[in-house]
């Protein structure tokens, strides 16, 4: 064949081909994202070139400034109107930039922040060989009790990994409630689950108890991810495309054209309801929600207190935000199906949480039932299906959030000779042996029951007024009696630090740096503000209460 009839073939076959058109990216709409990121890469860059001495002050610096930078970001897209009039779908459809995602992504890098102080407290451990130590193991790697553990501790070795680790799974968080499309949502929550695993497992004591913890967080975390990818699939399916738009108008059947190669399949109701089933079984795993929370009680017990106090807060705060999206935006068609289904997952959640937390002697894993419960409650303001229902959520889950990590940073700082002290009994008489601390987790402990000028209350009172007007009655019946039991087991701890004898061996109250003081303060201030005058906060929900579609 000469070379003229080869390059005719050549310019042939090359001529008809589009070319590729390169994406457009809204790069200040997603800088909170990109923000936090960019540091988590720069954390894992600080441990790669940074001698180890320096490593510590290093990452809590680039850790602190990185998140309030990228909240000053986010403040500046609602400023400009991102969450109200100008709210768009940004990263060629794959991210939604609107009231609800910037609310949540704000929550998010707020106890971030107060969170990351936790994880740098470095005075509640006695020195250990002339350093000062924190929560986490000496060194990641080495096998509990051996002696390459047992040389890193001597050295003064920290593993200074956790803070880029908080920082990706913070970032991932920030992507999940604002994603737009299915496989975007997929990747976000493998982004802020797999560092979550990894965290779980580095607690300087009990190092057995903490592994087994993330073991058990990552298998069952595993099966519902996996669960979340085959309903994305069937969804495919379905809907012929990920994105949440298009998959909303299959449901509500307002496309006009379909892809012959998907005729098939298109409106299978089948492929519709067992991938939506799954999807929303995978995000309830995340939110802790009965039947799927068996391994909230452990994990929780078994983290380090800051991490537990960490995703306690951030998790379901990221979580109910995807969980309200994909409600909201993508299956308002299937609200007749999926209605009854909420109903009887947040009666359960509600009810199982408050009752088995009586039973709890540990008090990691009483506050592990407690969010159980608390979960049941949001639950119920998703349910409402109203715009009420969207900005009472956001509500509840920033007063919420703040409560969480100031109850967790009380818990770190009640020590015996091993450690923290979370056995029940180890607080008795803690009032009169330390005022100041009993009186400030007696707080988070009244605002957790929903009691008035708590912003506990207010975020109930919120809830259930969007379900009752969203025909939610009966639940809003169940939701006050699960809080009634629920008030028992905080009033009981209560009762147990003020009115009871201290023992003569009990555990002693350490001195926190200005970094746990400035957390449980934080923790403290929400509080009060938000159940004192929660108006402003209420009002700041509601204009960013709207999806966009």
């Amino acid at each position: 064949m000469s070379a003229t009839a080869v390059h005719s073939l050549w310019t042939m076959a090359a001529d008809p081909v589009d070319k590729i058109d390169a994406p457009t990216i809204e790069y200040g709409q997603l800088s909170p994202v990109l923000i936090v990121i960019g540091a988590a890469v720069i954390g894992v860059l600080i441990e790669a070139f940074v001698p180890r001495k320096s490593r510590y002050y290093a990452q809590l610096f680039l850790s602190v400034v990185s998140l309030a930078a990228a909240f000053a970001a986010v403040v500046g897209l609602a400023a400009r109107g991102f969450g109200t009039t100008k709210a768009q779908i940004a990263a060629m459809g794959a991210i939604a930039v609107d009231g609800p995602a910037l609310f949540l992504q704000g929550t998010i890098l707020l106890t971030g922040i107060v969170a990351i102080f936790t994880f740098a407290e470095r005075r509640l451990d006695p020195l250990s060989h002339g350093n000062r130590v924190d929560s986490f193991v000496a060194q990641a790697g080495s096998v509990p009790g051996s002696e390459g553990e047992q040389a890193a501790t001597k050295a003064g070795f920290a593993t200074t990994e956790v803070f880029p680790l908080a920082l990706f799974a913070i970032g991932g968080m920030l992507v999940f409630p604002a994603a737009n499309d299915l496989l975007t949502l997929f990747i976000a929550l493998e982004v802020f689950s797999l560092p979550l695993y990894l965290l779980c497992a580095l607690a300087r004591r009990k190092r057995l108890m903490s592994q087994e913890s993330a073991v058990k967080y990552f298998l069952l975390g595993a099966f519902a991810s996996a669960f979340t990818l085959f309903g994305i699939a069937l969804l495919y399916g379905y809907a012929g495309s990920v994105s949440y738009a298009t998959v909303a108008d299959v449901v509500e059947g307002n496309v006009k054209t379909v892809d012959p190669a998907l005729a098939d399949t298109m409106g299978n109701d089948a492929l519709l309801l067992i991938g939506v089933a799954m999807v929303v079984m995978g995000l309830l795993f995340k939110v802790g929600a009965v039947p799927f929370h068996m391994w909230t009680p452990d994990v929780y017990q078994g983290a380090p207190t800051p991490v537990t106090g960490f995703m306690a807060a951030a998790t379901k705060v990221a979580a109910f935000g995807a969980l309200l999206r994909l409600l909201y935006v993508v299956l308002p068609g299937l609200r007749w199906d999926w209605r009854p289904v909420m109903w009887g997952v947040a009666v359960i959640t509600m009810l199982g949480g408050a009752i088995i937390a009586i039973t709890q002697t540990d008090i990691k894993r009483l506050l592990a039932y407690s969010s159980v419960a608390h979960a049941g409650f949001i639950l119920a303001g998703v349910i409402a299906t109203t715009p009420d229902g969207i900005s009472s959520v956001l509500f509840y889950l920033a007063a919420y959030s703040f409560v969480t990590i100031g109850a967790f940073a009380v818990v770190t700082l009640v020590r015996d000779a091993g450690g923290e002290a979370t056995h029940l009994s180890k607080w008795a008489g803690l009032g009169r042996r330390s005022p100041l601390v009993a009186a400030v987790f007696a707080v988070f402990l009244l605002a957790f029951a929903g009691i008035p000028l708590t912003s506990g209350f207010a975020g109930k009172f919120a809830v259930f007024k969007a379900a009752a007007e969203g025909g939610a009655g009966p639940l809003v019946v169940v939701g006050v009696l699960s809080s009634a039991i629920a008030a028992f087991f905080y009033i009981r701890v209560i009762v147990l630090m003020f009115f009871s004898e201290p023992k003569a061996d009990g555990p002693t109250v350490a001195v926190p740096s200005p970094l746990t003081m400035t957390a449980i303060g934080m923790g403290v201030a929400v509080t009060l503000v938000l159940g004192v005058a929660p108006q402003y906060f209420l009002d700041l929900a509601n204009q960013a209460g709207v999806f966009v579609r």
